[in-house]
């Protein structure tokens, strides 16, 4: 009997290993799914992507001083607990090379949260500073204490106070060569309203959009929409495919 005792102590540890591998991967699986953009002070977008996010380490940056003088952080990793709109930033930044740098400062952790001052080495500066929206609307919360549920969209604009409207594109994703068709911009206050947007520029648009926020596209090829209208947030961009070829195919 004493000879099974090992047999059954190593089958036991086996088991509780297999147990806490399975546990860890089903976390992984059930990663919350959310749309992030990211669009620099200029209106470039850095990043436009759907990905599963859930507790992630963000790291801090001794070089993120936007917020005053000796305010940077302490170049440690901070533990974000559950899928955050940051979390969801610090995880897009480890496999786009676009956002990075990340500069996060936790200088003011205790008290206000953490302080994000620059992404893809554009840098809050000069009364501008990282914009959060999540479904088109200002949370009014630090990134990191925003949770975000399956299919949220966050954005992440650099932009100045007072913060310019988000638009919106809705377009069809295919289309014939050369017949119009009709696409549709919509226009987001920081509280979330929605409005049709007039008089915006959309790429391959015969004019800009009429006061119902239409417009008539026609393409020749594959091409990728966006929405434009002096200082606002440029639009989604939205792939159209002509003739079952696809942009970037």
């Amino acid at each position: 009997m004493p000879r099974l005792i090992p047999f059954r102590l190593a089958a036991a540890c086996a088991l509780a290993l297999i147990l806490v591998l399975s546990t860890t991967a089903l976390a992984v699986a059930k990663g919350t799914r959310a749309e992030l953009r990211v669009v620099n002070a200029a209106g470039k977008s850095l990043a436009e992507e759907t990905l599963k996010t859930g507790t992630t380490t963000v790291p801090t940056s001794p070089k993120a001083t936007c917020l005053g003088k000796g305010t940077g952080g302490s170049g440690k990793g901070v533990k974000v607990k559950g899928a955050t709109a940051l979390g969801l930033l610090a995880q897009a930044a480890k496999s786009n090379s676009a956002l990075r740098p990340l500069t996060v400062t936790d200088y003011f952790l205790s008290e206000f949260g953490l302080g994000l001052c620059g992404v893809g080495g554009f840098v809050g500066k000069g009364g501008a500073s990282w914009y959060l929206k999540v479904n088109h609307k200002n949370p009014n919360l630090g990134g990191e204490l925003v949770k975000l549920k399956p299919g949220d969209e966050v954005l992440w604009a650099l932009a100045k106070y007072p913060y310019p409207n988000e638009l919106s594109l809705v377009a069809p994703s295919e289309a014939s060569a050369n017949v119009p068709f009709e696409v549709s911009v919509f226009s987001y206050d920081d509280k979330g309203k929605r409005k049709p947007a007039a008089g915006v520029t959309v790429s391959g648009a015969s004019g800009p959009t009429d006061a119902a926020g239409h417009a008539t596209v026609t393409l020749a090829g594959p091409s990728t929409l966006t929405a434009t209208h002096g200082k606002d947030i440029p639009s989604n961009q939205v792939d159209v495919c002509v003739g079952g070829a696809c942009p970037g195919g």
